[in-house]
């Protein structure tokens, strides 16, 4: 068994796959130097503990006694499907009986001219390092999108004393998959906390000096910094799985079970998209901490021949300011919301099909507050149940009498 990607979703395949008592040898390949790591603590921990520290996923003691040989530093270049061989970056070759790609995903480029070092980007242990360096009182920095990613690296940037402007050209923040009822609570968050957060503005052009960065903005007004941090999406690592012949679609394009057309290769995390049976099939990619350790360890299964579809709901949260945001399904399936009040200010909206299906919900408050509602709406999403709305509304109502019903 090889996996190439040692990431959240590789590492938790490679252990599945002695969870399950695969016997035989599993190779984990990775680019990075590090042991398998957690990418959420980039944003947050590892920017504000006192002494950064990886969140590892196994350690070295841990991969031997499994006996999961990991080969890091280095990257695959080629597969070979006729010989079930990988080649990799140090010329070395690996042979495979199933193959697992879990090269998940690399931030979006900003396609604009006058980047330099002072422009950077988050995705890596080593990123969080040259950002964190950064982030101290008098310091001044942008972040270039208004998403999670940046938000949370904004919050914990205030928290050490910066000076924090968010530019996003989008009408509001958390555009894509947070209702505006909730992203209005976030964005009035980062504002009481000293965050500039300016959107619906375009960026025109950028001139990074290399002792300052300027950002001129589509109406005039120019935004200087010492960093600017570009989080503006991320693509899924498509291009070994193209150039051997696999199908991409959104990502590299799998099964309901993550196997793509070839019977012996698997694609899982945030490189893959796939139908998800409880939006009728709908083909999905989820770049989500969650999903990734899901599709990890049942691409670990079904390598071993389960032959089991992928059905979980897709979840998603983020934390900000003592503010926890959870998502449970895709919002955007609903045509209709139905709004719950919980204690300490904490709400949850209800998102209902034309059918009357409940397809997600969104809640905010904080630490806990609203996680066990969450979690019972994801169990009611899964059971595509149709709970009456005035029940959903009332905080009478328990959500799980609903499920029982």
């Amino acid at each position: 068994m090889v996996i190439i990607g040692a990431g959240e979703c590789g590492g938790r395949a490679a252990l599945t796959l002695r969870d399950l008592g695969y016997d035989g040898p599993v190779t984990l390949v990775g680019d990075e130097p590090h042991l398998p790591y957690e990418r959420p603590p980039l944003s947050k921990e590892a920017m504000t503990s006192e002494a950064p520290l990886i969140k590892a996923i196994a350690s070295d003691e841990l991969l031997a006694e499994r006996s999961i040989r990991h080969i890091h530093s280095v990257r695959a270049v080629a597969i070979d499907r006729a010989a079930h061989v990988v080649r990799l970056s140090d010329g070395s070759s690996l042979c495979y009986d199933k193959l697992l790609l879990a090269t998940g995903s690399v931030p979006r480029k900003l396609p604009m001219p006058g980047l330099g070092g002072r422009c950077v980007y988050l995705r890596t242990f080593n990123d969080a390092l040259a950002i964190r360096a950064h982030l101290s009182a008098g310091n001044r920095v942008a972040i270039i999108g208004g998403g999670f990613i940046g938000l949370e690296l904004a919050a914990s940037a205030r928290k050490l004393g910066a000076a924090v402007t968010v530019l996003e050209a989008q009408p509001r923040i958390l555009m894509r998959g947070v209702p505006a009822e909730i992203a209005a609570i976030i964005h009035k968050a980062h504002e009481t906390e000293g965050v500039k957060v300016l959107t619906g503005q375009g960026i025109t052009a950028i001139a990074d000096s290399g002792a300052e960065v300027r950002i001129t903005l589509a109406d005039g007004h120019e935004v200087v910094a010492d960093l600017a941090v570009i989080g503006i999406g991320a693509v899924p690592v498509t291009a070994l799985a193209a150039e051997a012949g696999l199908a991409i679609d959104n990502g590299i394009a799998v099964h309901g079970t993550l196997r793509t057309e070839d019977p012996d290769i698997f694609a899982a995390g945030d490189c893959c998209s796939f139908p998800l049976a409880v939006y009728g099939g709908r083909r999905v990619r989820l770049e989500a901490w969650r999903n990734a350790q899901e599709q990890g360890a049942l691409a670990a299964k079904n390598m071993l021949g389960a032959n089991e579809a992928h059905a979980a709901v897709p979840w998603f949260w983020s934390d900000q300011y003592g503010l926890t945001l959870q998502i449970a399904g895709l919002s955007d399936e609903g045509r209709s919301t139905v709004r719950r009040d919980l204690d300490d200010g904490a709400l949850i909206l209800f998102h209902l099909a034309e059918d009357g299906r409940l397809v997600a919900a969104s809640g905010i408050g904080p630490g806990n507050a609203v996680a066990r509602d969450i979690r019972l709406a994801e169990m009611l999403i899964a059971k595509q149940a149709r709970p009456a709305p005035e029940a959903l509304g009332s905080q009478a109502v328990k959500l799980k009498s609903l499920l029982a019903a």
